[in-house]
């Protein structure tokens, strides 16, 4: 059974109602990214970093994994399957995906301040996180998310994967974030690349087969060409 990684960012989720960022009505042209997402952010306005991640858990709560999630889900049937998302959202373990690998946190999880080593699951019932919410040890819990500034701890999982693989599809993402766009460079010489997304992404790779789609009736197509390799 063929390796296939995905990397999946936030054009992923799009179609499922999530915001995405970078568009140009993404959640950037409505906060900046020095006020919410990063751990100096949170030192000077924790109140304003929290309420911006209770709204996007709350968005997330009303989202339904859409054709691509469901799609990419089905693919275990054919492939050992391994997902490696830039989104902080769970729909793709929602849709069924079994092997995810969340790069940049965990939207439905908290952690200590400064300690993303330790997390804990928020409920749907409860999903709020508010100054003087502590952990065990009387440490102020902030969402278990990878601020701008702060290390990937995931990255090299996620190298480790891609270099094993046997093909590598890329969906929803601009490859303008880094180190996520730089795992396209542990993809060896030769083997398949496939990139879905409805808009242009520069890629300096030249092995790279375009499928300009959304998320949904791109999976559906990948789908198609994958049966080649079965």
């Amino acid at each position: 059974m063929k390796k296939l990684v995905v990397l999946s960012g936030a054009g992923m989720s799009a179609e499922s109602g999530i915001s995405t960022f970078r568009d140009s009505d993404g959640l950037w042209e409505r906060y900046r990214v020095e006020d919410v997402a990063t751990p100096e952010a949170f030192a000077t306005n924790p109140s304003l970093v929290l309420d911006f991640y209770n709204q996007r858990r709350r968005e997330l709560l009303k989202a339904k994994p859409n054709g691509g999630h469901i799609g990419l889900a089905a693919l275990e049937k054919d492939f050992e399957m391994h997902i490696v998302t830039q989104n902080i959202d769970n729909l793709h373990e929602q849709a069924g995906s079994s092997h995810v690998i969340h790069l940049h946190g965990e939207l439905m999880k908290a952690c200590p301040v400064n300690n993303l080593n330790k997390t804990y699951d928020l409920s749907p019932d409860h999903p709020d996180i508010h100054l003087g919410d502590l952990d065990p040890d009387g440490q102020q819990l902030r969402p278990f998310i990878v601020w701008f500034g702060e290390p990937v701890p995931m990255i090299e999982p996620a190298i480790r994967l891609v270099e094993a693989s046997d093909i590598m599809v890329v969906i929803g993402t601009s490859l303008n974030v880094y180190p996520a766009a730089g795992l396209l460079n542990y993809v060896r010489r030769g083997q398949p690349i496939f990139l879905i997304d409805p808009k242009e992404v520069q890629t300096y790779r030249r092995d790279v087969e375009f499928i300009h789609k959304g998320a949904t009736e791109g999976v559906k197509e990948l789908t198609e060409k994958l049966k080649a390799y079965h």
